[in-house]
């Protein structure tokens, strides 16, 4: 079961950046005073993420490093083998965290191999830490009771204002693990909702650091993606901004259950 806070309350996401976008991107977050970078095989930009973290100067020791495995590497062998080549593109001797990152379509493959393959690879050093990402109730539950699953310490969700994903978060939660939330931006659609904009404008705040300082509210570890310098300064002070009762609420019932990964492969959802 999950200590209380292994993964840093807020991180860099780099979904969708590449090459040098990606570099200047995680030396700008590290330079700032970020300590948690998420990246994923699927990404296709560990390598330049390695590259990032060696560049920026800060020591490997001192950075919380996620990468999440696709699923179309899960037999026990090849799931070992693409971690053991993640951390050659990242230039790191292990990641800090390894996901799985959906859970396998359709069930193809069992979940007993692939999280036994995880916790392998966790325990052959190449993982400090195990997760899931993108698991329903259910998936979680039959995780959490295969043998490794004791090791697994976060589900990496997709939360923001206009999907609390409230009993996935309070289930995960009450099962020990931490809740990490990506796209907790939903992709900017937070800079237009006109109740996140009166809350801003009565904290002197942006619409985003609201939404983020709603999230993290809730015990969730937030990774929002820039590439600005002043958005990640911005991203990082919204963990100073307290909420009042009243103003959770009202974000409260902006959830809609909008979700925006959704792929073809993804799990029956459980709202």
């Amino acid at each position: 079961m999950a200590q209380s806070n292994i993964i840093p309350r807020i991180g860099l996401g780099t979904y969708r950046l590449k090459d040098q976008q990606v570099i200047d991107s995680v030396k700008s977050a590290l330079a700032l005073g970020y300590r948690h970078i998420d990246t994923a095989q699927i990404y296709d930009n560990e390598q330049p993420v390695g590259e990032a973290i060696k560049q920026s100067g800060v020591p490997r020791d001192e950075i919380f490093l996620t990468t999440k495995v696709w699923w179309d590497r899960f037999r026990h062998d090849e799931l070992i083998a693409s971690l053991e080549e993640s951390c050659r593109k990242l230039a790191v001797e292990r990641v800090d965290l390894a996901l799985i990152h959906w859970p396998s379509p359709n069930d193809e493959i069992p979940m007993a191999e692939y999280i036994g393959a995880l916790n392998a690879a966790r325990e052959k050093g190449l993982a400090r830490h195990i997760g899931v990402s993108n698991f329903t109730l259910a998936h979680l539950d039959e995780a959490l009771s295969v043998p490794g699953g004791e090791h697994l310490i976060t589900n990496q969700i997709e939360v923001h204002p206009f999907l609390a994903n409230r009993t996935l978060v309070e289930h995960s939660q009450a099962k020990g693990l931490e809740v990490t939330g990506y796209m907790p931006l939903a992709v900017g659609k937070v800079m237009n909702e006109p109740v996140l904009r009166q809350i801003a404008d009565d904290h002197d705040a942006t619409p985003a650091q609201v939404a983020l300082a709603w999230v993290a509210s809730r015990d969730i570890a937030v990774i929002p993606s820039s590439t600005r310098p002043e958005h990640q300064q911005a991203n990082l002070a919204a963990l100073e901004l307290t909420l009042s009762d009243d103003e959770m609420a009202r974000i409260e019932r902006l959830d809609v259950g909008e979700r925006i990964a959704n792929p073809d492969f993804a799990p029956k959802w459980d709202a």
